[in-house]
């Protein structure tokens, strides 16, 4: 029933700023078209370590970014001379196609003050022929995206369609993409419209099969089998999946299905071609220095 049961992994986008990233994992790169999943927080954060925790402006290509907050908030701004704050419950959806750059500030006055920040980061693969799409940004309030409630369940639509729910969030191939709430004994089963299908458990634990399994490990199940997931205590999940695009190449912050296409992001990137955002030029991630690494190492650490 079960593919593989990933264990999330710690990583560190900026100093104070640890995640646990989930995708990708060396034996399951994908789930669907999502190839990169970080969790950040929940932490408390003290005012003088605020500023230290921006993701300073860096370039992507050949994906979309989704960023889905559970508390807090974080100002996002890139290279189409966008400037978001994102909210919990809203979705910021970016698509990087031929090339963006983008920030993350940390700079919501409750964190400022001491508050708590949680916030999800999925990228999802572009199809080949989407790959050079011109770049994109939406913002989706909590309005947009429905919500389904039953005995001991609570689930948002984040994107793509699933349990027969659908919004206008703007995607590019077929996949889902649900934030699911659970009280202690709730069951829950998974979409069976597609091929691909992962639960990262964010809080809480849940049996599946007379086996449990814990916050900040990722469950993906075999095509056609029907789980029943059972909530052990009142627990917080993130479901996401869909149909597989293809072999991707991900080097720090970028993702092609061409090597070569990789190449030339990183010139780009090192040469000034990639504008910056225009209201937070000031500063950038310089390109990670690769050549001095082995041929099979991993690739730098990448930025949400």
């Amino acid at each position: 029933m079960l593919d593989i049961v990933i264990e999330a992994r710690k990583a560190s986008l900026a100093p104070g700023m640890d995640v646990r990233r989930i995708l990708p994992f060396r034996l399951r790169r994908m789930v669907g078209p999502f190839i990169f999943m970080d969790h950040a927080g929940p932490v408390d954060v003290q005012p003088p370590l605020t500023a230290s925790m921006d993701v300073l402006p860096h370039p992507h290509i050949g994906l979309s970014t989704v960023s889905y907050l559970f508390g807090g908030q974080v100002t996002h701004r890139d290279s189409l001379g966008v400037e978001q704050v994102i909210r919990p419950g809203e979705v910021n959806w970016m698509t990087a196609g031929s090339g963006i750059a983008h920030s993350e500030r940390f700079e919501d006055p409750a964190v400022l003050a001491g508050g708590t920040l949680e916030m999800i980061q999925t990228w999802v693969a572009l199809p080949e022929k989407d790959e050079e799409a011109a770049p994109a940004f939406d913002n989706y309030k909590p309005e947009q995206l429905p919500v389904f409630t039953d005995k001991g369940v609570w689930m948002r639509l984040i994107a793509g369609n699933a349990f027969g729910l659908k919004n206008d969030v703007k995607t590019h191939s077929p996949l889902f993409y649900l934030h699911v709430v659970l009280d202690q004994g709730a069951r829950f089963g998974l979409p069976r419209e597609h091929s691909e299908r992962g639960i990262y458990i964010a809080k809480g634990s849940i049996e599946v099969s007379g086996r449990g399994y814990t916050a900040g490990q990722m469950l993906v199940f075999n095509k056609g089998v029907d789980p029943v997931l059972l909530a052990k205590e009142a627990s917080v999940l993130m479901l996401l999946g869909g149909e597989p695009l293809g072999e991707r190449f991900i080097w720090w912050n970028f993702v092609s299905s061409r090597k070569d296409r990789i190449e030339q992001a990183k010139a780009d990137w090192k040469e000034g071609r990639i504008i910056l955002p225009p209201t937070d030029n000031h500063e950038f991630v310089p390109l990670p220095e690769d050549r001095s690494r082995p041929a099979g190492s991993p690739s730098p650490q990448a930025l949400s």
